[in-house]
């Protein structure tokens, strides 16, 4: 459906504008699906984000550090997360006893165990872009690559 009928809007200022309405509605859109999927683990979007970080570095610990700076949401609090998941059994912390702001973080057996379960649906996370062919996908990803960069 057009971003028009969408959002009720007949008219933009111009394409630009339109792509930046067109590309935080989009994000929105997704959003909204994914939460829904991760509702049912009992996760976040951005506690997802943070299990997948923590399962790239394993077995070796993490920091929060990099956690932040691996982050999609940059305006996460990335120790907040990282606390309602050690709350959860999905990521465990130890604090240096040396340097108390040093805390290394690591996902555990149960953490792991959830990003299982939503590994196996991954195809849902990828309908999302059915509609577009394999050559739609790649050039969307290097046209927001090139917008970024």
């Amino acid at each position: 459906m057009k971003l028009e009928s969408e959002i009720a809007q007949r008219k933009f200022q111009n394409e630009r504008h339109k792509i930046t309405v067109n590309i935080i509605y989009t994000y929105g859109w997704l959003n909204t699906l994914h939460t829904a999927i991760f509702k049912n683990h009992g996760i976040t979007t951005q506690q997802y984000n943070v299990l997948r970080i923590l399962r790239g570095q394993s077995p070796a610990p993490t920091t929060i550090k990099l956690i932040k700076e691996r982050m999609l949401d940059k305006m996460s609090d990335a120790s907040r997360i990282v606390e309602k998941l050690r709350q959860k059994g999905l990521a465990a912390r130890h604090i240096s006893k040396h340097d108390k702001r040093h805390v290394d973080v690591f996902i555990t057996k149960k953490g792991l165990k959830v990003l299982e379960a939503l590994d196996k649906r991954q195809k849902e996370f990828e309908n999302h872009s059915a509609k577009l062919s394999l050559k739609e996908v790649e050039q969307l990803n290097l046209l927001l690559d090139k917008m970024r960069g």
